[in-house]
């Protein structure tokens, strides 16, 4: 995928043909043409005359229908201002305002809009949408904290917390005073207020609209006709008493999408809508009527459709989550772009790819392509009618000769005038997340995966910390008679550079004291050397947990909300309030012991702080999934962090390939879910903002020891390594002294920094795997680290028997620990000294 910007760029016709393919050739103007057209509309707009040429046509109405009539004026994207908003005296010359669009133009300040409009008492929908005083602002979580309502302890929690403030929108202020000053109000921004009711089900049910703006008064019997009724994305929490079979006889269709309705029971709803006669009803799965379509049905049995979806074949297919409304994804691009970067941006909805493979292996970089314009016509569909597959022609028997097709075949009986379509996840179910990857072409419910996101966050912080074990203390193995420890060891460093007189190199693994190799030392290895529980590995048990990057992420996640929660319960326990409020919970409910339910309250508190403020998490481990388990997940982060415009940059690394093979940094949401294809891989969020030196980034090795998991007895390296793009090593107290020169920071405090993470990374493994410790195990790990702009340290990888090759080549001056010149050649003795001989040499114990 690297060449495809410089192919595009460099072979002839090739951009034209591609952004042909694929619809972004469309511009039917040219950017002079659009900018002129926006500046002729926005002087068109901003006219003063042309607004009071509109309400005077809604005057010359009101004489028609009578003073009592009721209005509705629509004032939308015709550039009113404050000013010109106090100018236009609405609430004067149009008593009986029922409805308002503002939507679209300049108004800034909030207490001017409030005091227009809630002039108008009698509104019943008002769409102040798209204005400036509406925009996102920060509100100091201090401010929330100063509440009565929130004790001791918890200011103690909240300050601690790494994220001082949350977003909310300061709309909720100007809608309040809205509210407060027009009690009959139904519809907000688009929104239903608490307050809606038969008007605003008229609307939706295109009763009521500009048209006719309906009555002034209760208008009794004007639901009676509706058939067809739209309530979706509406905000809406709770349904009102004109919802019923009586108001509403004739209801057949019901759309309920995108709202919460979490102000009535999954009981009291399906009991509502079982009152009416539906045939077709859309609503969200998982949503408010619980995560499963077969049980709608089930309560629900009179439906014909559920989102779309015919009721038989919903039943026959056994699907709990069902929708035949998706969106497709639509290739964006702005009018700037060239044509090279709309392909690339698109283009992850058209591509195709495979992997080469032999009798010896499977080639570890994969083939990206795109069919011809045939082939990429072809539609998706969950009951395809065809299928399509790459095929490899070779004419001299040679890769070198091959020729690619697209072989095209029916897999049904195909009519004359029906679509040819194609299943894009062909042989992928339910259990491989068919649902969530249908992403990548198609707009799914956000809501679902943001919830799917928020239950992730809680299921991480309801488990419990494991029992600590009884601690052991290593010591030198070295046997009393004073002879050699053998070694048998398959890397080649260990061979040339351990040079230590109490350490002798063996070819035969039963005779060693030490097995040092680079292989898994599995029950099939020890059978075939012969090997026994006696003989030392420089494996740990279930490392897996620290070197493999899935695992990992989980291991720091898992230990994070568990040490949160116990010092969260502990300060709950120490505190009188809280505890006489979980104790008076206690009291009521009778039905938990005490300890469960503070342990639900304080988990319910923990998950509420961490979605809001980002604690749960260390500062040093970015946000990571394993996108083979936890898709749904990463795509509601995705939509979380869009929703409040936050950097949503990732990078998607294999399991377990190194030299970034197959690796891949992007934004696009499809391009992420596309390139779990080539392989497992996590996707973790990018470090937008490293630190740099010399204006290119870097990260660090560091070699950490490991004598014991129970109790942890890690040793760090007093040298460390830096490298610069393709490996580019500098002497180390030269990069420290530059380092510290060009940002004006001291080393030594980044370095306790370090220190400090490292211990963490392997506290978490020992508090989550207690069955790592081995007392026979003793291992050596590369901590692969780089630093934001504050430069604070954030983890990439920890890596299994690192590659030491330049440790023994070089020597360097040691600027932490002790200090003093390290040799080279030495590395692999203060290595084997530290883990089998208890000595402390260029080493520092964390």
């Amino acid at each position: 995928m690297s060449n495809v910007r410089f192919g595009l760029r460099e072979v002839p016709g090739l951009a034209e043909r591609m952004a042909t393919l694929m619809c972004v050739d469309l511009d039917l103007k040219s950017n002079d043409e659009n900018l002129e057209s926006e500046t002729q509309e926005e002087e068109k707009s901003g006219s003063l005359d042309n607004v009071l040429e509109i309400l005077q046509k809604e005057m010359d109405k009101v004489k028609e229908r009578g003073v009592d009539a009721a209005i509705w004026l629509e004032l939308e994207a015709l550039g009113i201002d404050d000013e010109m908003l106090k100018s236009l005296e609405l609430s004067t010359k149009f008593p009986n305002l029922v409805a308002l669009n503002l939507w679209g133009n300049k108004l800034e300040d909030a207490e001017t809009i409030i005091q227009e409009v809630t002039k108008c008492r009698r509104l019943k929908a008002i769409w102040l949408n798209d204005n400036r005083a509406l925009r996102l602002m920060r509100v100091s979580l201090a401010l929330i904290c100063s509440s009565s309502l929130v004790c001791s302890c918890l200011l103690r929690f909240f300050s601690n917390m790494s994220r001082s403030s949350v977003c909310i929108f300061s709309g909720d202020r100007i809608s309040k005073l809205i509210l407060d000053g027009i009690p009959g109000l139904e519809i907000y921004n688009s929104c239903f207020t608490s307050n809606f009711g038969e008007w605003a089900l008229g609307f939706c049910g295109s009763i009521f609209g500009a048209d006719n703006p309906g009555c002034l008064s209760e208008c009794s019997g004007s639901l009676a006709s509706i058939t067809t009724l739209d309530l979706s994305n509406r905000c809406v929490r709770c349904l009102p008493k004109a919802f019923s079979p009586i108001m509403l006889p004739s209801l057949s269709h019901l759309n309920i999408r995108g709202n919460q309705l979490d102000q009535i029971s999954v009981d009291d709803l399906l009991q509502l809508l079982k009152s009416f006669t539906l045939q077709t009803l859309e609503v969200d799965i998982p949503g408010p009527l619980g995560n499963s379509a077969l049980q709608i049905l089930e309560y629900l049995p009179n439906l014909s459709f559920l989102n779309g979806i015919s009721a038989s074949v919903i039943t026959e297919t056994g699907k709990h989550v069902i929708d035949s409304a998706l969106q497709p994804r639509l290739p964006e691009w702005a009018p700037s772009e060239p044509l090279p970067d709309r392909v690339i941006g698109a283009m992850w909805l058209y591509l195709m790819t495979y992997r080469l493979a032999d009798e010896e292996k499977i080639d570890e970089t994969p083939v990206w392509y795109v069919m011809d314009e045939l082939g990429s016509a072809l539609r998706h569909s969950d009951d395809a009618n065809f299928r399509v597959a790459p095929f490899l022609f070779m004419p001299d028997g040679k890769l070198a000769s091959a020729v690619s097709f697209s072989v095209l075949w029916p897999i049904q009986d195909v009519h004359h005038g029906e679509e040819c379509t194609r299943d894009f996840l062909f042989g992928i179910g339910e259990d491989k997340q068919r649902s969530a990857r249908l992403t990548a072409w198609f707009h799914t419910p956000e809501n679902y995966f943001i919830q799917e996101f928020k239950k992730y966050q809680q299921q991480l912080a309801s488990r419990s910390l494991p029992a600590p074990k009884e601690a052991l203390i290593t010591r030198s193995i070295l046997q009393h008679d004073g002879h050699s420890l053998q070694v048998y060891t398959d890397i080649p460093h260990v061979e040339e550079f351990l040079t230590h007189p109490k350490f002798v190199l063996t070819t035969n693994p039963k005779d060693a004291d030490i097995i040092w190799t680079s292989m898994q030392v599995d029950p099939e290895v020890k059978k075939a050397f012969e090997l026994t529980d006696l003989h030392y590995t420089n494996q740990f048990p279930f490392e897996a947990c620290l070197v493999m990057k899935h695992h990992l992420a989980e291991t720091i996640l898992k230990a994070a909300y568990l040490m949160t929660i116990s010092l969260f319960l502990d300060s709950m326990l120490n505190c009188t309030c809280c505890g006489e409020v979980v104790f008076s919970m206690h009291i009521l409910t009778q039905t938990k012991t005490l300890s469960s339910l503070l342990t639900e309250f304080c988990v319910n508190l923990f998950l509420l702080t961490s979605i809001y403020t980002g604690t749960g998490r260390p500062e040093w481990l970015q946000p990571t999934y394993n996108l083979e388990t936890q898709l749904s997940q990463l795509i509601g982060d995705y939509f979380v962090r869009k929703q409040d415009a936050l950097n949503n940059l990732w990078i998607l690394k294999p399991w377990n390939m190194a030299r970034t093979i197959d690796t891949t940094v992007t934004e696009d949401l499809s391009a992420i879910i596309r390139l779990m294809e080539t392989g497992p891989k996590i996707c973790q969020k990018y470090i937008e903002h490293p630190a740099l030196f010399k204006g290119r980034k870097f990260d660090l090795r560091y070699i950490v020891l490991v004598r014991s998991m129970d109790p942890v007895q890690i040793f760090l390296f007093d040298v460390f390594w830096n490298y610069r793009g393709r490996l580019n090593h500098m002497n180390t107290p030269e990069f420290v002294r530059e380092f510290e020169e060009e940002h004006q920071v001291n080393w030594q405090t980044i370095h306790q920094g370090i220190q400090d993470m490292i211990r963490s990374v392997f506290d978490s493994a020992a508090a989550v795997h207690p069955e790592m410790h081995n007392p026979q195990s003793r291992a050596m790990y590369g901590v692969d680290v780089m630093l934001d702009h504050l430069f604070k340290p954030k983890l990439l990888e920890v890596t299994y028997c690192p590659d030491c090759g330049r440790a023994c080549k070089y020597d360097t001056e040691a600027i932490v620990g002790n200090g003093g010149i390290f040799r080279g050649r030495d590395f692999f003795n203060t290595v084997f000294e530290c883990l089998f001989l208890g000595k402390t040499a260029h080493v520092t114990p964390l």
